[in-house]
């Protein structure tokens, strides 16, 4: 069994294992002609049930003919131009690459003598990122799993800086529309099921500034502690963007620790053109990003900044056998004092390669493109009779209903939308999100990937009207 041990006696069989899996994955980009096979739960289960996995077939070309048949053959391909659904972008070569090397190296970056020069790529990364943001010379950060774990850590801190001799008392403020991770996060550090106030959002699902000025000044009024406020620069259903700036005010007005999630919005960081639409960012107290949604980096790869690196010091733990105290004054950097994880993978250096092979402008164009591609698609479903569409893009997500011309019952139309939506997925010819928007089922894009083309988009649109015709269709025959 030492023969699949990776070390210097087994490199060439790591090169010829490697190799093969690269091949196999290769093949199937090249002739994959459609995002999903459309495979069933029901369908998929006994091949992955069958595997007894205390016999293992001991040879790599086996045990990836079998991979085949439970995983690959079926696996939901986001490089497709017609995976138009989730906030998952097709991969960078450059940082594909880093994934080899650093799952093969496996460096865990909690500590300065388990990673070296892996801490300081990180943290020039930090450093690079704070810099585009504008969050000024204190500022630090570290790498997460992704932005759920980032708005959590921020929240921690958040919580923390409000010094509040009671957790009850304490109040975060975001949009109706905000991520639900705002939620989840509050339930785990302790707050109450009060704590968080929703503001509602105006017709282009951006926060109501007028309203968060209200809510503020009630929990003033009422002896509550505002701890944060959540601004959105991107969010999940619609891409809209917070205003930043009038939001920013209001925090420094209250005293309000500001946070802003941009773990979809962060592409903007590095855009050619659009740029100005996060304005007023760089005054928030903490920022998420996620690389792996709009820097084209795969999963996972997202980090939170700070404007103080002090604030930090509200995740730090000393354990004499991984980061003594005294390490800080030996000015041993070891990243497990500012992360909520210890054992952490070296994520940071996907984005390295990225950055050093494209440059952050390479980055940049290609989210120019895919915004520039929503601003194409909104241009087709606004004069599409067929379909409502609900706002105007800022990122590149499009939120839209089907509404037949002889079918007014908001509920049968609904239904058409669900089966619309299933019935693409299970054909695997496009893959398309879903909603709700005032109660009712709304169809959602999010373009991600600039080999997407509006031909694609008007195809799709006409296969989801296919699908929804024939739903109303048969359910006026059933009605018959």
């Amino acid at each position: 069994m030492r023969s699949h041990l990776l070390n210097g006696l087994t490199a060439e069989h790591y090169r010829r294992s490697v190799t093969e899996g690269v091949e196999r994955v290769a093949a199937k980009l090249a002739t994959t002609d459609r995002p999903f096979t459309g495979v069933t739960v029901d369908a998929l289960s006994p091949a992955v049930d069958a595997i007894d996995l205390d016999r293992p077939l001991g040879d790599t070309t086996a045990v990836l003919d079998e991979l085949e048949d439970v995983y690959l053959r079926d696996a939901v391909y986001f490089h497709h131009p017609r995976y138009l659904a989730h906030l998952n972008c097709p991969v960078v070569i450059p940082a594909v690459l880093a994934e080899a090397v650093l799952s093969a190296v496996n460096s865990s970056l909690d500590t300065w003598d388990q990673s070296a020069g892996g801490t300081l790529i990180e943290r020039k990364l930090i450093d690079w990122t704070a810099a585009r943001i504008g969050l000024g010379p204190a500022a630090d950060g570290v790498f997460t799993s992704g932005g759920t774990q980032s708005n959590l850590q921020a929240l921690l801190l958040a919580r923390e800086e409000a010094k509040s001799d009671s957790l009850a008392k304490l109040r975060i403020f975001a949009s109706e529309v905000s991520h639900f991770s705002v939620k989840k996060s509050a339930k785990l550090l302790g707050l109450g099921p009060d704590a968080v106030v929703t503001i509602p959002v105006d017709h282009d699902k951006r926060m109501q500034t007028v309203a968060l000025a209200r809510e503020l000044e009630r929990c003033a009024r009422d002896g509550l502690v505002p701890m944060a406020v959540v601004a959105t620069a991107g969010t999940t259903d619609f891409g809209s963007i917070d205003p930043l700036p009038e939001i920013a005010g209001l925090c420094a007005q209250y005293g309000v620790w500001m946070h802003v999630d941009a773990a979809y919005g962060c592409g903007l960081l590095a855009s050619l053109k659009y740029r100005d639409r996060i304005d007023g960012i760089e005054r928030a107290d903490s920022v998420t990003v996620d690389y792996h949604k709009s820097f084209f980096q795969p999963v996972s790869s997202s980090a939170v900044l700070v404007r103080d690196a002090a604030t930090l010091r509200h995740a730090t733990y000393h354990a004499e056998y991984l980061n003594p105290r005294r390490m800080v004054q030996e000015r041993i950097p070891n990243q497990v004092d500012k992360s909520l994880q210890t054992t952490r993978r070296f994520d940071a250096l996907k984005l390295w390669l990225t950055l050093r092979t494209m440059g952050a402008d390479g980055i940049g164009q290609l989210f120019d493109e895919v915004c520039d591609l929503a601003r194409e698609g909104w241009a087709l479903l606004a004069a599409d009779p067929r379909y409502d569409v609900v706002v105007e893009p800022s990122l590149s997500t499009l939120v839209f209903r089907y509404i037949p011309a002889a079918v007014t019952d908001p509920a049968e139309i609904d239904r058409a939308n669900l089966y619309a939506r299933k019935a693409l997925f299970a054909s695997g010819d496009a893959v398309v999100a879903g909603t709700k928007v005032a109660g009712r089922h709304y169809l959602k894009f999010t373009l991600l990937n600039p080999e997407t083309k509006a031909d694609d988009i008007a195809a799709v649109l006409d296969l989801i009207a296919g699908h929804a015709e024939q739903y109303l269709g048969e359910s006026l025959d059933r009605a018959s």
